[in-house]
């Protein structure tokens, strides 16, 4: 499909006959807090208060030695995610959790147009959030490329979603779940040597690449 194409279908995307809003929240959490942090993020997150639905917690598992979580979040449209933004930012205990926080980021994302609503559910002991920074004018020519690859590359093992940013730099990230580090390994290198993955038009596109492997919480739908 031409890139025209794709992007003239993005804002018909809809989960419900609503538009589909996602967020992504990084957490960074002071040491040795994170039992604690993760019991009042799950009150904040699934209790009689909370807003939009929880998807998915993660802890990430590589990188930087900090508590670090990862919250997902769907949102039914642009005004629900916007008040439960300033209710974070305004607010001296963001996501219940203001005590063992160091620092937090919130991101906003729409859903490539071709790719289904999120299917919470059992998928795999770990998880890769994929970001890509994107050079200008990237972001059509990726999608094009993402929706003739995609088909096959999801046979050999499900994808969570892909997505674009809304805010910050232009920028997609897209999640997979695997059943392991191993089978994550063996699945993107079949994938390639298939010459299914990466997409066209994909590397090309890309300014900056970061991988960040993370494992589901107990309370997490995604898991």
């Amino acid at each position: 499909m031409a890139a025209t194409t794709t992007m003239l279908a993005v804002d018909s995307h809809a989960h419900g006959g609503l538009a589909v809003l996602y967020e992504i929240a990084h957490l960074a959490l002071k040491l040795y807090t994170v039992p604690k942090a993760l019991s009042a993020l799950e009150d904040y997150t699934t209790g009689a208060a909370a807003r939009g639905r929880l998807l998915g917690c993660w802890e990430t598992e590589h990188g930087v030695i900090v508590g670090r979580v990862l919250l997902l979040r769907e949102f039914e449209d642009a005004e629900t995610l916007a008040q439960e933004r300033q209710r974070v930012l305004t607010s001296s205990d963001p996501f219940g959790v203001g005590e063992y926080l160091e620092s937090f980021t919130v991101e906003t994302y729409a859903p490539f147009p071709f790719v289904p609503p999120v299917q919470v559910g059992r998928y795999g002991d770990v998880y890769e959030f994929r970001t890509y920074e994107l050079k200008v004018g990237g972001l059509l020519p990726t999608m094009a490329g993402w929706e003739a690859a995609l088909p096959e590359r999801t046979e050999m093992f499900p994808l969570t979603t892909a997505m674009y940013g809304l805010d910050g730099v232009p920028r997609i990230t897209h999640i997979w779940p695997f059943p392991g580090l191993d089978e994550r390994l063996a699945i993107r290198r079949a994938s390639y040597e298939r010459g299914i993955w990466p997409p066209e038009n994909g590397p090309e596109n890309i300014a900056h690449a970061t991988s960040t492997i993370a494992i589901p919480t107990a309370f997490s739908p995604l898991h």
